[in-house]
């Protein structure tokens, strides 16, 4: 006896919810309080098996979607909030790909993953918990949709939008990380700055100074004629290799910035491409290339943000603070131009929100 697809629809959204929140948490307590075990890289790892399986149920309920109503799953919020749910999914998977074999000490996938994956989760539990049933039901599609440019230009459009919010993500976490610093500073001079401080505070005390050369030297425990000496000592090496010293900050601010820059360069191709694409279709049906409604008018100021983001990258030259708060100012208007529009349910785009409404 087969099972309703209704049914397995159902069953994939309540898991994909319950193993986002479950991923979520566990980033968040792995990162806050086991960060710098050894078997670090080991322990991502498994980590990353709760997006998989959350990718993959993302995936099913789409597919169960599209058997069940004959069209690709994009006719609707609730369809494209699940499917930008499972592009924040596939996009961690991606980031943290590429950063697992060059991030040893850092575990810059720790960040990201506690950084994207609210994203998935809270896109995913708006579709799930706060639409009305009536949208989160698959049906037929309506005339201005029956064509075969919804695959291409929605599809890309949400794709570009959930590569521009993670990277706009990433660009805030830069400019939370490095609040305290200036942006002149480099590495170089940050990790010299934290090297003499090492050194000041570890001279600085008492009983210590004969063991001054041998500790720098080696890393090793030197024989203390007190308890209490070794164990301040034991104190003070974890206090110095946590990741809240300024130049392990710095370098993972660095490799925020780097991975930011390559989401958001990924992105705009795409929400460039969704445009056009948008542009075309919009002739075919509405016998207009442009109509200033306002998801063309939101899509085109997002379009201009991110513009300006690359333009003082690749032309100016900028790095640090400035292009991040342009990127940060991309993460508002990406929203507005996804959900805000829609939630407003006006202009040629309504259809999107609910139907007949």
């Amino acid at each position: 006896m087969s099972v309703p697809y209704i049914e397995l629809e159902n069953f994939f959204s309540n898991f994909s919810f319950c193993v986002l929140f479950i991923s979520m948490i566990f980033y968040w307590v792995r990162t806050g309080f086991f960060y710098g075990e050894s078997d670090n890289k080991n322990k991502n790892k498994r980590l990353s098996v709760g997006m998989m399986l959350a990718n993959f149920s993302l995936f099913s309920l789409l597919v169960c979607r599209w058997k069940e109503s004959g069209h690709f799953p994009l006719s609707n919020l609730y369809e494209s909030l699940m499917f930008l749910s499972w592009s924040f999914t596939t996009i961690q998977l991606f980031l943290e790909k590429i950063t697992e074999r060059k991030d040893s000490k850092d575990m810059i996938s720790l960040y990201i993953g506690c950084i994207t994956s609210p994203s998935a989760l809270f896109t995913n539990a708006f579709a799930t918990f706060s639409l009305p049933l009536e949208m989160q039901k698959s049906s037929s599609l309506v005339p201005a949709l029956q064509s075969n440019w919804l695959m291409m230009h929605v599809t890309v459009m949400i794709l570009s939008y959930a590569a521009l919010i993670c990277g706009s993500l990433l660009s805030i976490a830069f400019l939370m990380i490095t609040k305290d610093f200036n942006d002149t500073e480099s590495m170089d001079e940050i990790y010299s700055q934290n090297q003499t401080k090492q050194k000041n505070d570890y001279t600085a005390s008492a009983g210590y100074q004969e063991e001054e050369e041998l500790i720098f030297a080696t890393n090793a425990v030197p024989l203390f004629s007190s308890k209490k000496a070794q164990s301040e000592f034991s104190f003070r090496k974890m206090h110095f290799s946590k990741a809240s010293n300024p130049f392990r900050k710095m370098k993972l601010a660095e490799n925020l910035d780097n991975l930011s820059y390559r989401i958001l360069g990924l992105g705009f191709p795409l929400l460039t491409i969704g445009i056009l694409s948008g542009a075309v279709w919009a002739n075919e049906a509405w016998g207009s290339y442009w109509s200033w409604d306002p998801k063309e008018t939101w899509a085109f100021l997002t379009w201009l943000v991110f513009a300006i983001y690359l333009h003082t990258r690749l032309t100016k030259g900028w790095q640090g603070k400035k292009p991040a708060i342009i990127a940060s100012l991309g993460f508002v208007t990406v929203w507005v131009c996804f959900l805000g529009v829609n939630l407003i349910g006006e202009g040629l785009h309504s259809y999107g929100w609910i139907q007949g409404s």
